[in-house]
Parts: structure tokens; sequence; C-alpha cells
């Protein structure tokens, strides 16, 4: 059977169809989708040519290659003045993967929200009172980045600073059921995470992260931080 198609014409050959091997238009299509198929990045037009036999006419093979990928599960295109196989605009959702990026608390977060899971509701000040050192802004925002800390309200005293409290993915996390859950002191000891020779008087609060606000806090207003509160070191200039 004689194929009568144009051969001089690259637009009306299909990839696929019963030509002979001889057809250089055919050969030169196959040259290319080889190339740009087995290639790890975009290819110039430079490259391609350099492939093909002298003559070749390089941009109608493409254009009847991207023709031919344009209803397919992968489409020819140009990216930054190079050619290759992309995945169907459609159809990206399908390669979509979404990842969950772990980060490793620093310390000064451990110990920030230990303060705010046993001591909420809980100032910034009053946690860098009970760590005895003062507590970067970076570090209460990771935490409430994470879903872990939340704004309880604001404290009824001059500033009005914020009070801080745990959430329900931290007990999600941390694997328990209610606030309550957290380890006392006699499993602290138990675990080797105290100290024996503890200072008279020591005591570990029971923790409650009851949602009600309670006597000495009011609903926060979304108003400004007092700055009063914040360290010397991260105050700006005066």
């Amino acid at each position: 059977m004689v194929d009568e198609r144009n051969m001089d014409d690259p637009a009306q050959l299909r990839l696929g169809a019963p030509v002979g091997m001889a057809d250089g238009p055919v050969d030169q299509l196959r040259i290319v989708e080889a190339l740009l198929f087995a290639a790890a990045q975009p290819l110039d037009e430079a490259a391609l040519a350099e492939r093909l036999p002298r003559g070749a006419d390089l941009r109608s093979l493409l254009i009847t290659l991207q023709a031919f990928y344009a209803p397919r599960g992968v489409n020819l295109v140009k990216v930054a003045g190079k050619w290759a196989f992309r995945t169907a605009e459609d159809l990206s959702f399908l390669l979509h993967r979404e990842t969950t990026e772990e980060r490793k608390l620093s310390r000064a977060a451990l110990e920030t929200l230990a303060i705010v899971a046993y001591h909420q509701p809980v100032t910034r000040a009053e946690i860098e009172e009970i760590r005895g050192v003062t507590v970067a802004k970076g570090t209460i925002d990771l935490l409430m980045e994470t879903g872990w800390l939340r704004i309880r309200g604001r404290r009824k005293v001059p500033g009005r600073p914020v009070t801080f409290g745990t959430t329900p993915a931290f007990l999600d996390h941390f694997g328990l059921e209610a606030i309550g859950d957290l380890p006392g002191l006699d499993d602290l000891k138990a675990a080797g995470m105290l100290d024996g020779r503890l200072p008279p008087g020591f005591r570990i609060p029971i923790p409650n992260d009851d949602l009600t606000l309670r006597d000495d806090e009011e609903p926060d207003d979304g108003g400004e931080l007092d700055l009063g509160l914040t360290p010397l070191s991260e105050r700006g200039a005066p």
C-alpha cells in the first residue's frame, strides 16, 4: 500500500504511521523525539541540529512533534529558549506530591513549650522569669506556627500582655488525651529527667488548659503587644 501523503510537509507526518524507514523526514522526527526524551535537561535547537542530517528543517520537525503530543499526557514545550517534554498541564495534579518538613525544636523552644504547658495561662515575661533568660520572639512564633501554642487573652495588668496556652494539636502530637496526662513530679523523677537533690518545696504545677478565661485575664482585642515587656535586646533603637 502506497502512502500518498506529502513527504515534503512534516506537518502531515504522524508518528507510528506505516512509513518506510528510508523516508528521511520520519527518521528525523524519530531522532529529535529520542533526543528530547533521553535528555536530562531541556535542549536548544543548536544541540538538536548537530545530530540531524545537514539541511534538516528542525523548526518544522519540532512543530510537528509539538502538534502530535499536544493532546497526549506529555507535551513538547519550549522553556527558556530550549525544548523539553513536560507533563500535560491538566494532568500535573496527578504528580503533585506533598511532603512534611521535619524540624527539630531547639532547647529554648522545648523549654518554652514545657513552661506554657505546665503554667498556662502564662505571659512572655513570666516565661522569661521561670527560665531565667530572655525568650527570642522567633521561638514563640515557631511554636505558634506549629499550632501547639495559641494566644488565650490578655493579662489584666499594665501593658495588657498576651497570655499563651496549648492547643488540641499539642495534645495530638504528644499522644495526650488531656493536658492532665503530662508527667508529674514522680514520673519525671522515675524517668531520670530531674535531679534527685531538688530544692525544698520544689513542686510541679498541675497543668490546666481550660478555655475559659481566668479572673486575671480578659479577651484579646488584637491590640499591639506591650513593648515594655519586650527584652531590651529585642527592642528597637530609642
